[in-house]
């Protein structure tokens, strides 16, 4: 087995292929002067299986562009199985036309990588009414969770937490960290009375004030639900807030405004960034160990 990192998988890549007692490479990526992509692949791969690493965040279509040409140039060089591994998976919001004329864009990137890889690993993919990654690819792919891994870190780093929340869609991730470290959880939920009143009120009532605050996201992209979030746990009685999430994509200076609402931000390093301090390396390797023996 050959873990390649890609240009946006070399800060897991390496950690995985180690964990995994698998060959290491980088592969070799340049650009020609009107900004096509070059690649090469660095190792002799013929009859093994190869693990491509590579999250998908910052230049997306660049990336996969990459992707593509590495995964098929090592399958005309005779690997036995081409797979992918990505802490984070993009083009997964778009699972429905909303407005006539749209690209159902999950569907079409999901049946573009079907096309090059043999399985394909997700951490935590941000899927709405899809319900598994079954339903994007064509070929047999795995979903990984840092729900593990986000409550040892809270049962190690928080005392006495309560974990919130922002919303429904967001509250399995919440109430399963919560569930394995036998913590309460509760959720923020609205009721829209009018466009003028709109009440905001955790499903149960709990004394915030005396707990350590907890919120739990699978994503922060402009950070402002969470400000929002924080804002009204603060009403509710909450001091100290801190918030986690498995994909910090952080978009301008989302990082800066949370600070500034002083709440303390923690993420996963699918996506490397200041905050990144839970590392998903090991369930990566985990997954391939039992793969490949």
């Amino acid at each position: 087995m050959i873990v390649i990192s890609c240009s946006h998988g070399k800060h897991l890549g390496k950690k995985i292929a180690q964990k995994a007692g698998a060959q290491y490479s980088e592969l070799f990526l340049d650009k020609f002067p009107d900004n096509e992509l070059r690649v090469r692949i660095q190792k002799d791969v013929k009859s093994k299986e190869v693990i491509f690493v590579q999250s998908f965040y910052g230049q997306i279509n660049d990336l996969i562009v990459e992707c593509i040409l590495a995964a098929e140039t090592t399958k005309e060089l005779g690997a036995k199985k081409v797979k992918l591994v990505a802490p984070y998976f993009p083009y997964l919001r778009q699972d429905k036309r909303f407005n006539p004329g749209e690209a159902i864009s999950q569907a079409i990137i999901g049946k573009l990588f079907g096309k090059y890889f043999d399985e394909i690993f997700v951490m935590d993919p941000h899927l709405h009414r899809t319900k598994s990654l079954n339903d994007v690819f064509s070929v047999k792919s795995q979903k990984l969770t840092a729900n593990a891994l986000i409550a040892d870190y809270i049962k190690k780093k928080i005392k006495n937490p309560v974990i919130i929340g922002p919303d429904e869609e967001s509250y399995k991730w919440a109430k399963h960290v919560a569930d394995m470290i036998k913590v309460e959880s509760r959720i923020l939920k609205k009721k829209r009375y009018s466009s003028f009143h709109v009440e905001v009120r955790l499903n149960k009532k709990i004394d915030l004030g005396k707990r350590s605050v907890v919120i739990v996201d699978d994503i922060i992209s402009t950070g402002y639900t969470i400000i929002e979030t924080a804002k009204i746990l603060r009403k509710l009685g909450a001091k100290k807030i801190t918030c986690i999430c498995v994909h910090g994509i952080f978009v301008n200076d989302c990082l800066e405004k949370l600070q500034r609402e002083k709440i303390e931000v923690v993420a996963c390093n699918t996506i490397p960034n200041k905050v990144s301090k839970i590392d998903v390396s090991g369930m990566f390797s985990i997954i391939l160990r039992k793969q490949c023996p």
